[in-house]
């Protein structure tokens, strides 16, 4: 192929992959991302390939920096996945208060004097 052709498919897959993200609702938000992570996950294991099998210092130059875009890509998507189901989950009770320990023997001494 041409570089017009390749160019042509990435713009096109741009457009479509923007659409189709953009409509999915909240609640299948969650496990897209998982999904997500994923084919991230395969690309940069095909990266790390790619860079042990280099001959050029071009390719390598290329490969290392797909590696460390696929890398924060990854870890980037794990975070937003951790905060998105953390919104999922119950919130903690607040724990009482304990009174204070100068509160606590003052009302057991009102409380053995009152009982005598």
């Amino acid at each position: 192929m041409d570089g017009i052709s390749l160019l042509t498919i990435t713009v096109l897959a741009v457009f479509v992959g923007f659409e189709v993200v953009s409509k999915v609702s909240s609640t299948l938000h969650t496990p897209l991302m998982s999904g997500a992570n994923a084919i991230h996950g395969i690309i940069l294991v095909g990266a790390i390939i790619v860079a042990g099998q280099a001959t050029h210092p071009w390719v390598l130059a290329v490969a290392l920096l797909a590696v460390v875009l696929a890398t924060a890509n990854l870890v980037g998507g794990f975070v937003v996945t951790d905060r998105m189901l953390e919104m999922f989950r119950g919130r903690k009770p607040d724990k009482p208060a304990k009174p204070a320990p100068s509160e606590t023997q003052g009302e057991t001494r009102e409380n053995t004097e009152a009982t005598r």
